[in-house]
């Protein structure tokens, strides 16, 4: 019996070794390393750190990624440069799963013509308020004085905490009160997993869970019970009232001011907002979403600050090309030619 034990545990050994120099081999997704390097408000990858980046269980889109010296996928390193334009947003400023060249801050810098130097500050998982945080590193550091600022849709409402969106600054969901929230520091096992491939595949590309992997194991749900959060509370079908809510007006209100509240030494300087959308143009009939997304913007412009709603630019290009501004169905972030559309209308706008 030891025998045949012993037996299945080699041959289990040496089929996980075979798959982990395999893996090695395809370009799957290598340990990012992000942490607080560089200011415990800023979490970003280290200073020249190389790293691979790939799509789902086939790997697609593949990228080779190299940070910059403060950390940030930028097509350059950042210094001192009154005249630098500071990009800042989430993934869609990262945009790690395009070429380097159509990349938000390198496609902007060639459509100003080179006469300034765009610092993408992309934080993949951040929200109005982390960026806050990294206007004001872009104004200590490195004395930038114009922002274009990226928003999705969900911006506002991505600040609370427990979001899943947030890196240091958020607010608290019930109250509405700022509060600091970073991300905890890896255990030793999350730390030993970043170097194996074949944890980064399962973990990374087919985002299995172990904790929900045990818990679809050992909880029944029958048609008629409504699935549950990871809280457990149930989750509701129905549709969002369509009227903004008392509450979102809240929530919309407390985050912008205190985005403009963290950002006021800097407030000399220009701003420029960008917010996402419907790729297809706005909705003919809105919903909840779309209702908060509109009083966001509403919320902007009464600061006095520019803002640009990409909607109808979006249902512009729909009207007049089959041609899709997506990644793909798999993944919402723009493709080279979304992100082209995009900062035509950022270079116009910085050009007046």
């Amino acid at each position: 019996m030891s025998r045949v034990v012993l037996a299945a545990a080699a041959g289990l050994a040496i089929t996980l070794l075979a798959l982990e120099l395999l893996l090695r081999v395809l370009p799957v997704s290598t340990a990012t390393m992000t942490g607080y390097h560089f200011d415990p408000d800023l979490l970003s990858y280290p200073a020249g750190h190389e790293w691979t980046v790939s799509t789902g269980w086939d790997l697609r889109n593949p990228q080779r990624l190299r940070s910059n010296n403060w950390g940030f996928v930028s097509s350059r390193d950042f210094g001192v440069d009154k005249a630098a334009v500071a990009l800042i947003g989430d993934s869609y400023v990262e945009a790690s799963m395009l070429p380097a060249h159509e990349r938000p801050d390198a496609q902007l810098e060639s459509q100003l013509g080179g006469a300034l130097k765009v610092f993408g500050l992309g934080s993949p998982g951040t929200a109005l308020l982390d960026h806050a945080q990294r206007v004001r590193i872009a104004s200590e550091q490195f004395q930038v004085t114009k922002y274009v600022i990226w928003l999705e849709a969900g911006d506002a409402r991505q600040a609370l905490c427990g979001s899943g969106n947030v890196h240091s600054r958020c607010l608290d969901p019930r109250t509405l009160e700022p509060r600091v929230e970073r991300m905890p520091e890896p255990s030793t096992l999350k730390k030993i997993a970043r170097h194996s491939a074949l944890a980064q595949y399962f973990f990374g590309q087919l985002k299995l869970s172990p904790a929900r992997l045990v818990a679809a194991v050992w909880t029944r749900q029958t048609p008629e019970e409504p699935a549950k959060d990871e809280a457990g509370a149930a989750v509701r079908v129905a549709a969002a009232p369509l009227s903004a809510s008392k509450r979102s007006r809240e929530l919309v209100d407390a985050v912008v001011a205190r985005f403009f509240g963290d950002v006021q030494p800097y407030l000399g300087g220009r701003f420029l907002f960008v917010v996402d959308g419907r790729r297809d143009g706005p909705a003919a009939v809105a919903d909840a979403k779309d209702l908060e997304r509109n009083y966001l913007i509403e919320r902007l412009r009464s600061q006095g600050v520019e803002v640009v709603d990409l909607e109808p630019i979006y249902a512009e290009h729909a009207a007049r090309s089959r041609l899709s501004l997506e990644v793909g169905p798999y993944d919402r972030h723009l493709n080279g030619l979304g992100v082209r559309l995009v900062m035509t209308q950022v270079a116009e706008r910085l050009r007046r």
